[in-house]
C-alpha cells in the first residue's frame, strides 16, 4: 500500500513538472526596448541580458519611428566592429510603425545578432544586441 502512495505521489510530481514546462515553451511575442521600442540611446545589449533566456519560435518585435532600421549581422566580429558588410537588412525605416517588425527566432544554439546602421549608436554600443535561441521544452 505504501508503494503505490509513493507512486501517486511521483506521478503528481512528474505531471506537475511537465505541466510546468510545457507553459514555459509557449512562444512568446518580445517587443524590443519594451514599452519605448527600439530607439537610439538605449543600451540593448543590457536590456537583451535582463529578458533572456529567448527560445526557439519567441518572437521579436521591433518598434521604431521611421528613422531606424534593423540588420541581421553574420557573426561576432560584425557585431562587435558594427560592420554591416554581409548584413541582411531586415527591416527598413518604413518597417517598424504600427505593429511594428516581426522577427521569429528559429535557429537553435546560434547566436544572432541585431543591430541599426543608422547613426553612432551602434559604434557607441547601442541599438545593438544578441540572442542565442534556446530549446523551448
Amino acid at each position: 500500500m505504501k508503494m503505490g502512495f509513493s507512486l501517486a505521489k511521483g506521478l503528481i510530481l512528474l505531471v506537475t513538472a511537465a505541466s510546468m514546462l510545457a507553459a514555459t515553451s509557449q512562444a512568446e511575442t518580445i517587443v524590443v526596448g519594451g514599452s519605448e521600442g527600439w530607439r537610439f540611446g538605449f543600451n540593448y545589449t543590457d536590456w537583451s541580458l535582463k529578458n533572456s533566456p529567448f527560445f526557439v519560435n519567441d518572437k521579436l518585435v521591433f518598434k521604431y519611428k521611421p528613422t531606424h532600421n534593423v540588420y541581421l549581422l553574420p557573426n561576432l566580429g560584425s557585431f562587435i566592429k558594427c560592420d554591416f558588410r554581409g548584413a541582411k537588412l531586415l527591416a527598413s525605416a518604413t518597417q517598424g510603425g504600427g505593429g511594428g517588425y516581426g522577427f521569429t527566432l528559429q535557429t537553435l544554439w546560434r547566436p544572432l545578432y541585431f543591430a541599426s546602421n543608422v547613426g553612432t549608436d551602434c559604434k557607441d554600443g547601442l541599438m545593438k544586441f544578441f540572442v542565442v535561441p534556446l530549446p523551448s521544452w
